[in-house]
């Protein structure tokens, strides 16, 4: 029998993505974007721009329109999956990287030959709970042991990426763990 696939194998088609809901000022710029903000943005629709990891840049460039993601707040008491987003625009340059006053500025980015990319994504809704680390934590630490669904979840073995692939199986069982008591 062979392995199950990798999400760096196999056709990736959900995401993890993740944005700070608290407020933190950089360069005199607030970076804060929570899952409210962007239910509050026109069409609860927003760029997902100023990510500066080529591994995550990467990743959105696979992001195709109709693909839906799981929204995370991090560097919050207690991180953890909040909503779901859909993919609403594929990778394009990130407009940040040119602009002198922005946090995300890349001076050695050039409009010809742009180094970042972002995606448009679009609420969806808020999961039936929030679902902290913690709990995603002590799931996966399980499921490494017994090769269950988080088994090789990317939040914990590629857990700075902001932006992360997710397998069917691992977004299946995160769907499903919504509805369920915290474990």
């Amino acid at each position: 029998m062979a392995a199950p696939a990798t999400t760096e194998e196999a056709e990736i088609t959900h995401w993890l993505i993740k944005s700070e809901p608290e407020t933190r000022i950089e360069n005199g710029v607030d970076m804060r974007f929570s899952f409210e903000d962007l239910r509050n943005e026109e069409d609860s629709t927003a760029c997902w721009d100023g990510v500066r990891n080529y591994s995550a840049r990467n990743f959105m460039r696979k992001m195709k329109v109709g693909q839906e993601a799981f929204f995370y707040h991090s560097n919050t008491k207690p991180p953890g999956i909040i909503g779901l987003v859909t993919i609403v625009k594929e990778a394009y340059p990130d407009h940040t990287q040119f602009d002198p006053k922005d946090p995300h500025f890349d001076p050695k980015s050039k409009k010809e030959e742009p180094r970042w990319d972002m995606v448009d994504v679009k609420y969806i809704r808020p999961t039936a709970r929030y679902m902290p680390l913690d709990e995603l934590k002590r799931i996966h630490l399980e499921h490494k042991t017994s090769g269950g669904p988080l088994r090789n979840i990317a939040l914990f073995t590629k857990a700075r990426l902001s932006v992360q692939p997710l397998s069917q199986e691992e977004w299946d069982f995160i769907l499903e763990l919504q509805n369920k008591k915290p474990v």
